[in-house]
């Protein structure tokens, strides 16, 4: 079989980019863009800050536990078929949570989106995988992938503003419907049907024991925030996603045919990418965003849109940076570049981590902001491009959802770890004084956030150390036997 990049034509395969990263952005930006509109729905809906908190946990929960089994289904059943049923199943979801009449009913359908996105974003990323041959062509199109996912998370928030303000809270579901139907007819007429693997053995022991651990662990991670590390309830779910985690490297070292096969991880270039993509999840993707959010609208007293606005720079420079990007890493490399765009990111969030309450957006929130984003746009692409280099395409989907999975687990424990580090700062220094004193509170708030940020930075240049480390000068060769068609593994 000739590999896909030879069989469509430039035209098709830049539509099919163009679709599968609007596929990316949307699935990224729907993690954000309800957080915005919370306060609304609240309201709405009567429900409590419990509730809300689930309305946003319902989503990561099901995406994170879900995604490695997703990304194996992809190979297994076939990526264009695992990438429809995803995204229809995405939608439904959005279809019915704006519909939702009360805040279970919401719960349970972000769960389901949650899902639909465990299903097609690492179809997704196989796709472009092995519709485009590994070299330059290839990193221009995860470039352009990684762009647009990256920026997902700060658009997010301006249009989870605009549409809370002007249409309500229900649009910010209802806005996926469209997006994915546009997604639903264009892909079965540019994306190639490639058979995955169904004459395969379903690892069943291993699909039940990776997702309920990382269900486990995630799970375990949402809890953090409101009881602690060493609740009982949490220090059990760790427990058992760990358990649940070593009883899966078990079996999948016994198995003949297994879910994940473990040789994979030989692989200095995945397993150096899984390593480091953990580090950026947790340092990157959602914890700084958070801070500088909550920074802009509790102490500058942005408004939700202002506040949409001021992220907006991050976004647009994670694009220009990851464009950028596509043309360094073939003189620098990689490693060179993932290492220096931490070490940017951990320079912006530093200069962050020094807010003071009377500080202002221009001065001290704006220039780090760029330079952030000029960071993460280094950062993403090279690292997904290690993660997949030399890997046969019959194993694309499968290391798509491992990479998705495990930057998915850092965003989980980043956004817990660092939350916690804000919240004893805060309570630090406010100490004995009054809650009703508002300079007070402001003073203690903006430490909290500050600290958060400072966190934030060390995993970025923990991140840059790792990525010395742990990647590879030079990528692997493909698999001479597979590097040009998907292979067939006999049923075990």
């Amino acid at each position: 079989m000739a590999p896909l990049a030879s069989v469509a034509g430039r035209g098709s395969r830049t539509l099919t980019l163009a679709v599968l990263a609007l596929t990316g952005l949307m699935l990224v930006l729907d993690i954000t863009i309800t957080n915005v509109a919370l306060p609304t729905i609240q309201h709405d809906l009567g429900a409590t800050t419990q509730d809300l908190q689930w309305v946003v946990n319902g989503y990561a929960l099901a995406a994170g536990g879900f995604l490695l089994l997703g990304g194996r289904l992809a190979d297994r059943l076939g990526r264009r078929r695992v990438f429809l049923a995803g995204m229809t199943t995405f939608a439904v979801g959005s279809l019915l949570g704006g519909l939702a009449p009360s805040v279970g009913w919401l719960v349970a359908t972000r769960g389901l989106q949650g899902l639909g996105a465990a299903l097609s974003g690492p179809a997704a990323f196989s796709i472009i995988t092995t519709t485009f041959a590994e070299g330059p062509e290839r990193n221009r199109a995860v470039g352009l992938w990684s762009a647009t996912a990256a920026a997902g998370g700060a658009l997010g928030m301006l249009a989870g503003g605009l549409l809370t303000q002007y249409a309500g809270w229900r649009w910010v579901l209802f806005v996926n419907v469209p997006v994915a139907a546009l997604v639903l007819v264009a892909t079965p007429r540019l994306v190639a049907d490639v058979p995955g693997e169904p004459e395969a053995r379903t690892d069943v022991a291993g699909a039940a024991s990776v997702t309920g651990g990382l269900l486990a662990l995630v799970y375990a991670t949402t809890l953090v925030p409101t009881h602690g590390w060493t609740a009982a309830r949490t220090l059990g779910l760790f427990l058992a996603a760990a358990l649940l985690l070593a009883a899966f490297v078990v079996v999948e070292a016994r198995r003949r045919a297994p879910l994940v096969p473990l040789g994979l991880f030989r692989r200095r270039s995945l397993t150096g990418a899984v390593s480091v993509g953990l580090l950026v999840g947790a340092g990157l993707i959602a914890a700084p965003i958070f801070f500088v959010t909550l920074y802009l609208q509790q102490i500058l007293g942005f408004s939700a849109i202002q506040a949409g606005l001021g992220s907006l720079p991050l976004a647009l420079a994670v694009i220009a940076a990851a464009r950028l990007a596509t043309g360094l890493i073939g003189p620098f490399g990689a490693k060179r570049l993932a290492a220096a765009g931490l070490l940017a990111s951990a320079v912006a969030l530093l200069l962050l981590g020094r807010v003071q309450p009377a500080g202002s957006y221009l001065a001290d929130v704006l220039g780090p902001v760029l330079l952030q984003g000029f960071g993460m746009g280094l950062v993403f692409m090279p690292v997904m491009v290690s993660a997949v280099a030399g890997v046969a395409p019959a194993d694309q989907g499968l290391v798509s959802g491992i990479l998705q999975t495990t930057q998915q687990v850092g965003v989980a424990l980043g956004m817990a770890a660092l939350t916690t580090v804000a919240i004893a700062t805060s309570q630090d220094l406010l100490g004995d004084r009054s809650p009703s004193d508002p300079a007070a509170v402001q003073q203690a708030l903006t430490g909290g956030y500050a600290a958060g940020v400072r966190g934030a930075a060390l995993v970025a240049l923990a991140g840059a150390a790792l990525t010395i480390l742990l990647l590879p000068s030079s990528h692997p060769a493909p698999d001479p036997d597979t590097a040009t068609a998907p292979t067939r593994r006999s049923p075990a």
